[in-house]
C-alpha cells in the first residue's frame, strides 16, 4: 500500500539556510491539499529558523468534491467506517514520516506533526502508535478517532496541543475536549485551548499557541517515550 500511495508535497525552509535540524509535517483537512496547509509555515519560521516544513498531499482524491484530496472517506461517518479509513491511511503516513526523517537525517525527537480537521485525526492516531516518540502534535479542529483502542495500541506519548473553535459546526469543539480527556487518561501530556466564537478555522491566537508549542517541544528535543 505504501508503495502505491507514496506521498509528497510542498516544502519550506529552513529560513536560516543550510540543512534542517527539525522537521514539521503539516497534515491538511478534507478537500484541501498540501498547498493549503503549507501556508502556516511562514507564521512559525521565525521561531523555528532551522526547521523544514513539509505539507504532503493526502493519498486519495476527495470523493465529496471535484477537487482536493482526502486521508479517508467521510461519505459514511459511522465510527467503524471512520476508524477503518484512518487505519488504512495510517501506514501510508507512517511511511512518509520515516522517509522524511531519513531524507534529512533526523531522529523522531526532531519531528512534530500539525494537523487540521481530518489531518488532526490522522496525527492523533499515528503519533502515539509510533514506537519512538516524536517531539509533539498540534491538532486544530479535530478529534481522536477510535479512542477505545488507544490503551491497547499506544506505544509512545508525545505531548499534544489541541486548539478548537467553539463555533465549529463541522467538527464540534467537544471532540477536542473529549480527546483531551482520553489522551490524558493514557498518560499523554495534553492541553486544550478553546477559541470563543471561532468556526472551523485557525485564528491568530491558535497560530501563536501552536508556534510556542512547536518551539518548546522541538527546542528541547522532544519528549521521552
Amino acid at each position: 500500500m505504501t508503495n502505491l500511495f507514496a506521498l509528497d508535497g510542498p516544502r519550506v525552509g529552513p529560513a536560516a539556510g543550510g540543512a534542517p535540524d527539525r522537521l514539521v509535517v503539516l497534515l491538511h483537512g478534507l478537500g484541501a491539499d498540501g498547498d493549503d496547509l503549507i501556508g502556516l509555515a511562514p507564521y512559525w519560521t521565525a521561531r523555528l529558523p532551522t526547521a523544514v516544513f513539509v505539507s504532503p498531499h493526502a493519498p486519495f482524491p476527495c470523493d465529496m468534491a471535484p477537487y482536493g484530496r482526502q486521508w479517508f472517506s467521510l461519505q459514511d461517518r459511522t465510527p467503524a467506517r471512520v476508524l477503518a479509513g484512518v487505519q488504512a491511511a495510517a501506514p501510508i503516513l507512517d511511511a512518509f514520516l520515516d522517509a522524511e526523517l531519513a531524507r534529512w537525517g533526523l531522529g523522531p525527537e526532531r519531528l512534530a506533526l500539525v494537523g487540521f480537521s481530518q489531518g488532526t485525526m490522522m496525527a492523533l492516531h499515528v503519533a502515539p502508535r509510533r514506537a519512538r516518540a516524536i517531539a509533539g502534535v498540534v491538532g486544530y479542529s479535530g478529534a481522536l478517532v477510535g479512542a477505545e483502542r488507544l490503551g491497547a495500541e499506544i506505544r509512545s506519548r508525545p505531548p499534544v496541543l489541541l486548539v478548537h473553535g467553539d463555533a465549529d459546526t463541522i467538527v464540534p469543539a467537544e471532540a477536542s475536549r473529549l480527546a483531551e480527556r482520553q489522551l490524558a487518561a493514557e498518560g499523554v501530556a495534553v492541553r486544550f485551548v478553546r477559541r470563543p466564537g471561532l468556526p472551523h478555522s485557525i485564528d491568530d491566537v491558535g497560530l501563536t499557541e501552536g508556534g510556542a508549542f512547536l518551539a518548546d517541544v522541538l527546542g528541547r528535543g522532544g519528549a521521552p517515550a
